[in-house]
This record gives C-alpha cells, structure tokens and sequence, in this order.
C-alpha cells in the first residue's frame, strides 16, 4: 500500500491547492487532522482546491477526513473546491452532511413540534379507523358469499383450525377456568362464612361462570393463544408474498384465509364457555365440599336451582362475540403485516391488544344491554 498524504502543493495568490496521495484504507496511517489544520493556518488562504491524481484505494476514513476538513472549511470562511475527487466520494461525503451536527460531533435529528406530532397521530388513528372498516366490510361481504355458498375456501382447512382452536386449547381452559372458580369460591365464602349462608357460594360461582367469568376467560385466553396465532400466520404469509400470490390467481384472501378462522372460532368458542362454566363449578366444588363441609349432593342441588337456562345462553351470546372479535382482531393484524419479520411479532402484540381491549368493551356493552332487556 501506498503511504497516504495531505500536501499543499503550490500557492496562487489566496488560492491553496492540495494534492492529496496515496491509499486511505486501513492498515495506512491517515495524517491528523490537527496537522493539516495548522498547515492551511500558515497558509492563510481564502479557496482551497483539492487534487486527487495520485489518489489511490480509499474507504470511510478518507470520507471522515474531508467531512473534517469541509467543517473547517465552513468554520473559517473558506471555499472548499472538491471538483477532482472521485463522484462516488462526494456522495458519501453528500450523505454524510445532510443531518445537523452537535458541537461534540454526534448526530441529531430534527425535532417535531407538540403539535405536529398530536397531528400525525390523529392521522394514524383516522388511517387505522379506515383499514379497519374496509376489513370489516370485506368480511361481511364474504360472510354474504357464504350464505350463497359462492365463498371459496377449503373445509378441510376449517377443520384444522377448529381442531387447534377446540381440543388444542382444553389443557390451558381447564386450568384456567378451575383456578377462577376456586378463586370466586374462596372468596365468596370468606364473606358469606359470617352470615351463616356457605350454602350460597355454589349460587356465587355458578351465576359467575356461567354469565360473566367463564365466556370472558375463555375468550381472553383465545385471544392470547389462537389471536395471535392468526396474526402470525397471516403475517408469514404476507412477508412471504403468499397472500399476493392468492391475489394473483384471483383468489379472495378474505374467503380462504380469513372466513375459516373466523367460522372456527364463532363454532368452538360457545363449547369452550360450555365446558369451562362445568370446570369452574368443579373448582367451587373443591372449595365448598374442603372447607365448608358442603357435601357434593347439596352443591349441585343448590347450584341447578340458581342457574336456569337463560344464565347460560347469556354466557354463550357473549362468547359468540367474543369469538368474532377475537378472529377479526387476529386475522386483521395479519393481514396488515409489514413485510419485515419483526412485523410479524409486531402484529400478534397488535392482535393480542386489541382483542382483550375489544372482548372486555364488548362485554361491558352486552352486560349493559342484558339489565335493560332484563335477560
């Protein structure tokens, strides 16, 4: 390699013309800045033309140095002609300045005013509020084509997703749903303990499982296993142009993609509620027969005269709902993946969010409409 170099070679007037020499890469010695910096002090000229004709191989160091000596140049009031050096340097060089500079030397970027980022955000929301509608209706739409038996879509394809949705699921229902009933059980007879009425703690969590705990629980664990599964599987297969290609061959996405999720859940998430009413019972049953010395015989009797049928269809309407919120909240993160693989984790975050904020919404809205109606 040869030597690098910084010479001021010849003098015209106010007008210095340095030859610069050499390979700049690593492994060669690159002259100080400091140096050429008292060079052009002695020099006390008012243009500076830079000859690159003995210039060598260069990489990044070559371009630190003449971002060095162009801010010296700017400094001092003096005219930088880098005219002779390679184009490719000059657009590195270019790229280089185009962001504000500290006085330590780091790089800062512009900030947004309070106002425009309110702005931007508002922008976000309203954009979001549109994708979100039109999604919605590309659904309705294709429930539609459902209902006319034009949607396209493989049923061997609903099957699998009701298997992972279904029997996939029993384990963490199970668990889930047993522990909250011995939770509503506990706590219920603490309080009913004083008053003599243990009795009525099968009453407790019966109404409990059955209207509220079991449909809401169920569908919170959905959203967070089968919710962003959706959203993940989607979210491959648009970074993996699969979606594009569905597009391609004049295949809806919405039909064979979304519709047989969204079908899965509505069928299974009722049975899910179902099972996991039975399963919080059996907690508070634990509960009462282990420290209430309530037989199992007087549970249930107690239990079947507090709950009639209606206790139940009210658990299965909202899981109903839940189930589509659920499917759409997935499906849609999925299907506004970016084409990145962190967007994939992005969107089941997304789709894990807004299911839970939309399933607790809907329930508050239902549980309302149920007092009013009187159901």
């Amino acid at each position: 390699m040869n030597p690098c170099t910084f010479e001021l070679s010849s003098t015209e007037g106010k007008i210095s013309v340095a030859d610069i020499r050499g390979d700049w890469v690593m492994g060669n010695t690159v002259p100080g800045f400091q140096s050429v910096k008292q060079l052009l002090e002695k020099q006390n000229c008012e243009q500076l033309d830079l000859k690159s004709d003995n210039l060598g191989h260069w990489d990044s160091r070559f371009v630190v140095f003449l971002f060095d000596l162009e801010a010296y140049c700017k400094g001092q009031g003096i005219v930088l002609n880098m005219e002779q050096l390679p184009d490719s340097a000059q657009g590195l060089l270019h790229q280089a300045s185009a962001f504000p500079v500290r006085e330590s030397g780091q790089k800062v970027l512009h900030e947004t005013a309070l106002l425009v980022q309110i702005g931007q955000h508002a922008l976000g929301m309203y954009k979001q509020t549109q994708d979100m509608l039109a999604f919605v209706g590309e659904v309705c739409l294709s429930s539609l084509r459902l209902l006319r038996g034009k949607a396209c879509f493989r049923q061997r394809d609903l099957w699998l997703i009701m298997q992972e949705c279904g029997p996939g699921a029993l384990a963490i229902v199970t668990l889930i749903s047993l522990l909250v009933g011995l939770i509503l059980a506990f706590v219920g007879a603490m309080q009913l303990k004083i008053f003599g009425a243990q009795i009525y703690v099968a009453n407790l969590v019966g109404l409990g499982m059955a209207r509220e705990m079991g449909a809401m629980m169920t569908a919170i664990i959905m959203a967070g296993r089968t919710g962003a599964a959706f959203a993940s599987q989607l979210g491959s297969m648009r970074v993996n142009e699969e979606i594009d290609a569905l597009e391609t061959l004049g295949i809806s996405p919405i039909d064979f993609l979304v519709l047989p999720r969204m079908l899965a859940l509505i069928i299974m998430l009722p049975l899910l509620c179902l099972y996991a009413d039975l399963m919080g019972i059996l907690g508070g049953l634990l509960v009462s027969a282990t420290l209430l010395d309530i037989s199992v015989v007087e549970y249930f009797i107690q239990t079947k005269s507090a709950l009639d049928l209606n206790d139940f269809l009210t658990g299965l309407i909202k899981s109903s709902v839940f189930g589509v919120l659920v499917a759409l909240s997935g499906c849609l993160s999925g299907m506004q993946c970016g084409r990145s693989s962190s967007s994939v984790g992005d969107a089941a975050t997304a789709a894990v969010v807004a299911g839970i904020v939309s399933i607790v919404v809907a329930d508050a809205v239902l549980t309302v409409v149920y007092q009013i109606i009187g159901f």
